[in-house]
């Protein structure tokens, strides 16, 4: 065979290398022994020597195969070298031969990029001394432009772009699990990860590459690497935020911490994730360890009744409780009459232990005065609806409990949902844009006695006498209230003396609705509505009061106030409310091991509760369910106790918060006190 033959050929296998991969490749072994190589396996006799030189060896092939000699492209996973040339004939034949086998003894180590758009010279011509003119036929090839770059661009730079993608890709390959890549996915189709819809594309692509990876053996793997790394976007995809999340629930993070962390990172300082965090496994998972316990029976909760409780768990029963008394028109209007707390300052003051185990037992009736800083304290007790399920509960009953959680149009849930303080001693919040849309920026003020001004251009600020702005809405959005807020949170610091609250329309911008406003003081709270519209730039008091570290609050001058009384579940605040029962939280029923902490419940005549509570908490759950808190939170949300006229609901305290109420109390005399928890 001539060398132009094997020249041609080498060509046409190129040709067909290119058509069938984009991708050229280079082998880690030196050019000097691929040269070496070339030279080497020609078989004895076939490279005789033409005058000075061996006839195959001239410096034109020497740069061809130095600069071309170790590329290959993948197929299959497998290499494809040069040199791997069908229908070749000899001495050539061993000469490829040798040549693919040195060249794919190798790894890959780079991809084949070239700043010339030709390896080698094709042919050159030498004048015999007879005058003659001999031509010489070298290997050459015409690269395409996608493997040749700019001049200015450096092959070095470019190569180790490639490489270190390579390098990251088969990183996230070997240590992202699948596994992470699907719980990614299914928070991403929950809703329950930030901007995760960005991230879909990505982590679907990564999945697919992932189970490709792993269904092919250990020894391709490398190859595999190198060709799908190129110009893919799951490639480096360990180095981005969505790619640490991979990272860190691969590792075995629990799932919230990991998300939580990748909202550090994504997501701004007030984001509030809207779902709760599970996966299908864990669904799965719960579901198991839920039948293996023999619970799912006791899932089902609805409201408690009296019928429920036995006696040895009752600390007292009105002697009325199971009449139904009629009254008169005029009776219940006397009751519905506001009473001022004020007069009750001086009442004798009893520790609830001390309440418990010296006056109940003399006492007739009771009856509560539920204030404004009470509705938290709102709650019921909550029974299984199946009585024979066992108890899922820590306790050795299944019966548990709920506080209200959320007041309806309430401005202090509203003001803590826009991330103000609502626990300080005095309060000032403004609330608009509820009924109708009414896009105007009102701010809340309060000028102090010593003339300081709290407001927007302090936010966020501490002043000297504790009070702080820390929130301030100026662009309010349709269907959501706007809010605004002031506490303070120190009685020390405060100064004594007026202090003034207002509402000033910054900008009017077409709403025409006013807004209403809160002050607290000590757990009392005083409401007010202002309905007529605000010019731009009008100012509006609210309310003067003077305070006093002895006196707390005295209203000099205000709007109408609408705190004298409110109903809520059934029950007028400000008045006074017939006990039916009380009670210690089930967790302390019949004597058993203390676990958790103390409650303290009334149940009140005529309280309903008007929301549809959770039927559990993830706090009262078997520990064995502990394990899957994430699905059993949003079980439980999930499973509200449906409504019902037939319920035990009242007033709770728990053993490890401070508080009190007003009691009137008969007995052998009858009295008012204040019992403190």
């Amino acid at each position: 065979m001539e060398f132009n033959t094997f020249k041609d050929l080498l060509k046409t296998h190129i040709d067909g290398m290119i058509k069938n991969s984009e991708k050229l490749f280079l082998t880690d072994v030196e050019s000097q022994d691929v040269w070496n190589t070339y030279l080497d396996s020609f078989p004895e006799g076939t490279n005789v020597l033409y005058k000075e030189r061996l006839e195959f060896d001239c410096s034109a092939c020497k740069q061809f195969i130095k600069l071309f000699g170790n590329v290959v492209t993948i197929k299959d996973n497998k290499l494809v070298s040069i040199w791997d040339i069908p229908n070749l004939e000899h001495p050539f034949d061993k000469v490829a031969e040798g040549l693919s086998n040195f060249v794919k003894s190798a790894k890959i180590k780079d991809v084949f990029l070239s700043k010339e758009t030709h390896i080698g010279v094709n042919k050159n011509s030498q004048l015999l001394e007879n005058g003659d003119v001999l031509v010489w036929y070298h290997f050459h090839y015409e690269l395409p432009k996608i493997y040749t770059i700019r001049k200015s661009e450096s092959v070095g730079e470019m190569k180790g772009h490639f490489r270190d993608s390579k390098n990251v890709f088969k990183r996230s390959m070997d240590e992202l699990t699948t596994e992470s890549g699907k719980i990614v996915l299914e928070l991403i189709d929950q809703n329950s990860l930030y901007r995760g819809e960005e991230f879909k594309s990505v982590i679907n692509s990564f999945v697919s590459y992932k189970e490709k990876y792993e269904a092919i053996s250990d020894d391709e793997k490398d190859n595999w690497c190198w060709v799908n790394s190129i110009q893919n976007p799951v490639s480096r995809i360990r180095n981005t935020a969505i790619g640490t999340l991979l990272i860190d629930l691969s590792e075995g993070m629990d799932i919230d911490e990991a998300v939580t962390k990748f909202e550090k990172v994504m997501a701004p300082s007030n984001y509030k994730r809207p779902k709760a965090i599970f996966t299908k496994r864990m669904i799965e998972e719960a579901e198991k360890k839920l039948e293996e316990l023999g619970f799912t029976d006791s899932l089902g909760r609805r409201f408690a009744q009296l019928k429920d409780i036995t006696v040895n768990n009752l600390l007292f029963v009105n002697r009325d409780v199971k009449k139904k008394l009629k009254s008169s028109v005029f009776d219940e209007l006397k009751e519905e009459v506001p009473v001022d707390t004020k007069s009750f300052d001086k009442v004798e003051e009893v520790n609830i232990e001390d309440f418990i185990k010296d006056i109940l037992p003399k006492t007739t009736s009771i009856e509560l005065m539920v204030e404004g800083r009470h509705y938290g304290n709102l709650m019921s007790l909550i029974a299984p609806e199946n009585e024979e399920a066992p108890s899922m509960l820590k306790w050795n009953n299944n019966f548990s409990w709920a506080y209200n959680g959320d007041i309806t149009d309430s401005i202090k849930q509203n003001v803590k949902k826009a991330g103000g303080n609502v626990e300080g001693i005095l309060r000032f919040s403004i609330q608009w844009n509820t009924d109708t849309y009414n896009p105007n920026d009102f701010d809340a003020h309060c000028k102090e006695p010593n003339g300081n001004l709290i407001y927007y251009g302090n936010k966020g600020r501490r002043h000297p006498s504790s009070g702080m702005l820390d929130v301030d809405i100026m662009n309010p959005r349709k269907n959501t209230p706007a809010v605004e807020n002031i506490t303070w949170v120190d009685k020390s610091k405060m100064q004594e003396g007026i202090y003034k609250f207002i509402v000033h329309n910054f900008s009017h911008r077409g709403g025409r609705e006013g807004f209403s406003a809160e002050i607290e003081y000590d757990g009392k709270i005083y409401s007010y509505e202002y309905p007529k519209e605000l010019k731009s730039n009008e100012k509006v008091l609210v309310a003067e009061v003077r305070f006093s570290r002895a006196g707390g609050i005295t209203f000099v001058n205000s709007l109408e106030s609408t705190t004298s009384s409110k109903e809520i579940w059934g029950i007028n605040s400000y008045t006074f409310s017939k006990v039916n029962v009380c009670m210690f939280s089930p967790n302390y029923w019949d004597d058993q091991e203390s676990i958790g902490n103390k409650h303290y419940f009334f149940f009140l005549d005529g309280c309903k509760n008007e929301t549809t509570p959770r039927g559990f908490f993830n706090e009262f759950l078997n520990e064995e369910l502990m394990k899957h808190k994430k699905v059993f939170e949003a079980l439980g949300s999930k499973m509200r106790v449906a409504e019902s006229e037939e319920q035990l609901s009242g007033v709770g305290f728990s053993s490890t918060q401070r508080s009190s109420i007003l009691a009137k109390i008969e007995g052998a005399f009858s009295r008012v006190i204040k019992i403190t928890f």
